[in-house]
């Protein structure tokens, strides 16, 4: 049992035993929950932290108990692990302190489902397979140019990795350039590698960005709200004025306006909305509108 007095979402270790072995791949002793792990349900939106242990939503299937993440267990529904979690033995392991977020499948499946993810202000970015990032070109060494990505290592990226691109028709990358591209290898063992093209070939908005406009920083917990499917920043900006926008999950936001005051106009509010509350917006947006 968990003291009163301790946090919901923290796992304490207040007692010990052995997980016995899984019934049919979808079984889960109390020893798990006796030593402080909670359901996963029950903690979506409250904070959690390193080391707590999240047990899994129960699935019809399984006579009411946990789901089990053993080896040859097969979900009956499709559960994805997103950033800050790591699937143990015994549910889910968080490895990063924030807030613990939910989405709800969209087809079939119940609560089996979904995904599971930990909302965190992180600053610093570690790469992922199939992110979207801009990057700068910073060495040119044969066939293979070098990208800040603003990870902890530079990403690699080929000639070859271009719409169109041969070894006669090469594309013109300098140092210094911006490079709106994805990461096809991206793990702890090997160099990022990133493309400039989606699996059919297509640039589809990738590759070289103009060198014209502004690039700046924010944080990585923006980026995930400005790129959400309904962002109202985004909407009441475009009918200030007209402008291009490019996104990258590494924190780094381009941008091109019609004039320079107009650029740095919107630049200056995608870097002030992070701590705006919705009014205070409105308040700013109906100033810029009125000049």
């Amino acid at each position: 049992m968990l003291s009163a007095h301790a946090a919901p979402c923290r796992a304490r270790a207040l007692g010990s035993g052995k997980l016995a072995g899984p019934r049919k791949g979808l079984t889960l002793t109390m020893a798990a929950t006796e030593a402080g792990a909670l359901p996963a349900e029950e903690c979506v939106g409250q904070v959690v932290l390193p080391g707590d242990v999240l047990l899994l939503p129960s699935h019809p299937e399984a006579d009411g108990e946990r789901l089990w993440l053993g080896p040859g267990a097969a979900l009956p529904g499709r559960l994805v692990c997103g950033p800050g979690l790591r699937s143990c033995r015994a549910g889910l392991l968080v490895t990063k302190c924030g807030l613990l977020r939910h989405r709800q499948p969209g087809g079939a499946g119940g609560g089996s489902g979904g995904a599971y993810w930990v909302d965190s202000q992180q600053k610093r970015y570690v790469p992922v397979k199939g992110d979207h990032v801009i990057g700068i070109v910073t060495i040119k060494a044969g066939d293979v140019f070098k990208v800040d990505v603003g990870g902890s290592e530079q990403a690699s990226l080929s000639y070859l990795a271009f719409e169109g691109a041969t070894k006669r028709n090469r594309p013109n990358v300098q140092v210094g350039d911006l490079i709106y591209g994805q990461f096809v290898v991206a793990n702890k063992d090997m160099e990022p590698e990133m493309v400039c093209i989606d699996s059919s070939g297509r640039a589809n908005g990738m590759g070289v960005i103009g060198h014209e406009g502004l690039l700046f920083k924010v944080s990585l917990g923006l980026i995930r709200k400005l790129l959400a499917p309904n962002c109202e920043i985004i909407q009441e900006l475009g009918q200030l004025y007209p402008f291009e926008i490019v996104f990258g999950m590494n924190g780094r936001i381009w941008v091109k306006a019609k004039t320079i005051q107009q650029t740095l106009i919107v630049a200056n509010i995608l870097e002030a909305c992070e701590h705006m509350t919705a009014e205070q917006r409105t308040q700013a947006f109906a100033k810029l509108s009125e000049r």
